[in-house]
């Protein structure tokens, strides 16, 4: 049988075994990290995450924990777990409009894509994510810091990876009742943590212990010492 990608990112003849891992993913990793709303669920069954995972490193696409993706030299997907509270927290709708950040291939935005949202994936590399041709994203190229100009505002922004220094020019591409989530490791230890536009003004809150590398740019600025 054919893993054939449709431009969906879905399979549309997925051969047994992927299958298999796919639903050990979900039921391993994901539902019992209290991540168990369906349609959230549905999305990572139908989008083949091995697709997005760089050739020489597919047989550990499943694994619990993060794999070098297709993409940028060094770029990684973040774990099913970590990815999947991320994708909870933001709580997507059908129809909104989302950005991710750190696209890679395009694994979280083919997940959003899959749930209905209109994506915008950003890369400082877009090749990848523009080969792989995903209905309903658009591969846009540039600093991960800065939101493409001309599409926003995002009602999620999610950004696959970790920030030292605040994502703050994203953030204030949020639209009037946006979401932003990333992993936070501006005080050392690593957590997932989400941004929340609301009555013109953005509230923060930490959520979960996570790991992700720190993206492109988001790096904290080197201290001076005397």
């Amino acid at each position: 049988m054919s893993g054939a990608l449709r431009r969906d990112g879905a399979t549309s003849m997925s051969d047994g075994k992927t299958e298999a891992q796919r639903l050990q993913m979900i039921n391993a990793q994901l539902r019992t990290s209290d991540v168990n709303d369906l349609e959230l669920l549905a999305a990572f069954a139908a989008v083949p995450r091995e697709r997005f995972v760089a050739a020489a490193h597919r047989q550990m696409a499943y694994a619990d924990g993060e794999v070098l993706s297709c993409g940028p030299a060094g770029r990684k997907l973040l774990s099913p777990r970590t990815l999947g509270l991320m994708l909870k927290a933001a709580a997507p709708v059908k129809g909104e409009r989302a950005l991710t950040v750190g696209a890679g291939a395009g694994y979280c935005a083919a997940l959003l894509a899959a749930l209905g949202l209109e994506v915008v994936a950003l890369e400082t590399d877009s090749s990848a994510a523009r080969a792989a041709g995903l209905a309903g994203v658009a591969s846009v190229e540039g600093p991960l810091t800065e939101p493409p100009a001309g599409k926003g505002p995002f009602d999620v922004i999610i950004l696959n990876g970790a920030f030292e220094a605040a994502p703050d020019r994203l953030v204030a591409a949020l639209s009037p009742t946006g979401r932003l989530v990333g992993v936070s490791a501006m005080s050392g230890a690593k957590r997932i943590v989400i941004f929340e536009r609301s009555g013109g003004g953005v509230s923060e809150r930490s959520l979960y212990d996570a790991a992700g590398d720190v993206l492109p740019g988001f790096a904290r600025a080197p201290a001076f010492t005397f």
